[in-house]
This record gives structure tokens, sequence and C-alpha cells, in this order.
């Protein structure tokens, strides 16, 4: 990417949200293998849709994630192997909060360690982006928060919280093997006690990309060149992974990550031993995934 030279680091906080949440989305799924392996083109796929990459950049940008792969199977994924082994020694013993906790931070300096990687790239997508993409990225985030007004902030408490309950349900059950009708009870219970305020998520999600829009046009109106675009593109990085400790509404983001910590130590108290076996496995399945991954060269 280092011929480009035009514009802004929306390619920043894209390449590294979307890997990351292409992370988390690889161990929701069973073919974590055949995920993995294809997830160079889905992230591509999903940088395209909201910049709309031109016939000169799209090569450079493609080289730049197969790049970021190749660093990522030789070097994160054994991380991931010692996740999920800590996960399950919890699993057999007596899980607590504090493991919980513990787990969390270290998924966090993972996906810390990925944005920091990506940086110089990110930055040089930044300085490649057109003025005319920035009304596409714009159109983007405008249809995307559409999408979540109708979704999660139109209807009653009830449904909003039925909404949320079913979304997480979808990875217990995956973990589990399925749960019956009165440990649902139990969870619904757990997942309700969660704070609801999806109106609060959608305005930080704006924020966000606000800061975005912002910093891309900086760097579009003032020509800026890459030693001047890194801080900004450095900066935008950390503010887009720590917001929420940094959040005016850190209470509230506090309370609902400890509401969910709560919820996945219900599940785990109320799983009988057959749905421990199941998730015992599922890991299992998952380790020898990313340990085979982790071994080819690419």
């Amino acid at each position: 990417m280092k011929k480009f030279n035009t514009q802004e680091p929306l390619s920043q906080r894209f390449r590294v949200l979307c890997l990351v949440a292409m992370m988390a989305v690889l161990t929701a799924c069973s073919g974590i293998k055949l995920a993995y392996n294809q997830g160079d083109t889905l992230l591509y796929w999903w940088l395209d849709a909201y910049v709309d990459l031109d016939s000169e950049q799209a090569p450079e940008v493609k080289q730049d994630i197969k790049e970021l792969f190749k660093w990522h199977r030789q070097t994160q994924l054994k991380d991931y192997v010692h996740i999920l082994s800590t996960a399950q020694r919890q699993l057999a013993g007596n899980l607590s909060k504090a493991d919980l906790e513990a787990d969390y931070r270290e998924i966090l300096s993972r996906t810390d360690l990925l944005a920091q990687k990506a940086v110089p790239e990110l930055t040089d997508l930044a300085l490649a982006i057109k003025p005319e993409q920035l009304a596409h990225i714009e159109k983007k985030f405008d249809k995307n928060n559409e999408t979540f007004r109708k979704k999660f902030i139109r209807g009653s408490v009830d449904d909003l919280q039925e909404k949320r309950f079913k979304k997480s349900m979808e990875q217990f059950d995956l973990w589990f093997g399925g749960f019956s009708k009165e440990q649902e009870v139990l969870l619904r219970k757990a997942s309700d006690a969660r704070p609801l305020n999806n109106q609060l998520w959608l305005d930080e999600r704006i924020r966000r990309q606000q800061k975005i829009m912002a910093v891309l046009r900086k760097i579009d109106r003032e020509n800026l060149g890459k030693e001047a675009a890194t801080p900004l593109v450095q900066g935008l990085v950390k503010d887009l992974l720590l917001r929420m400790q940094g959040s005016e509404h850190k209470q509230f983001f506090d309370a609902y990550t400890d509401g969910t910590m709560q919820m996945i130590l219900t599940a785990v108290k109320i799983a009988t031993p057959e749905q421990k076996a199941h998730a015992q496995k599922r890991m299992q399945g998952w380790i020898n995934d990313f340990n085979t991954l982790a071994a080819e060269t690419r």
C-alpha cells in the first residue's frame, strides 16, 4: 500500500474491527478451518462494502490483508489455543467471575495487539481513500444505523429483551448443545438482569462513526502524508478500542459486561454433565483446528 498517498484512516477501523469481529465469529461457528481459510476474502468483501475500493486500490488491499492473515496465523493462533485450553480447565473446575474477568482481559490484549499490528497498513489505506469514497462510507454508516434502529430500537421492552435473549441463546446452544425449558427460564432471568438501553448503544455507535469521519476528512482536507497521518490513525484505533472504558457511560457498559459474565456463570452452573461434556468437545475441536491452521504455511 506504500504507493498510495491521498486520504484517510477509515481503513484502520475497518481492518481492525473487521478482523476482530471476524475472529469472534470464527470461534462461534463449527467450520473454523474453512472460515479462517476464506477469511482474507471475507475481510476484503467487508471492507470493500464500506469503501468501494477501486481497481488501483484493490490489489494493494488484498495483499495487505493476506500479509496480516499470514502474521496472524503464524503468531496468534497458538494464543487462541492457550485461551481455549484455559477455558476447558475452568469449565472442568469451579468457574468464577474472576476467571471470566481474566479471560476477558486476555482477549482484549489480543485485540489490542492485532490493532497495533495493522496500524501501518491502515494508515496506507487511509491515505489512499478518495473524496467520493468518503461519501460512500458515510452512506453505509447511515444505512447500518437505520437497520439497527429497526431491529433494536423500535418495539416494546419485552420484544427487545426477547431479541437479546435469543441472540445470547444462539451462542449458549452452540457451546452446550441446547438447554431445557427449565434452564432457559433461569437464563432468561439472567439475561433480563442486564441493563437495557439500545439507544445508548446506537448513540455510541454514531459517535464512533463521527470520530472516524472527522479523522478521515482531516487527512483529506489537509492532504497529510504518512508521517502526519500515522498518529491520527493510532489515536483513532486507541479511541475505538478503549472507548467503553473512557466513555461518560462507563457505568452502563461496566454493568452490562458484569451482567453478561453473570449470565455465563449461570449457564455453567446449571449445565448438566452432558452439556459440559458437549462444551469440552466443542472447545477441543476448535483447539485442534487452530493447531492445524497454525501449522499450515500460506
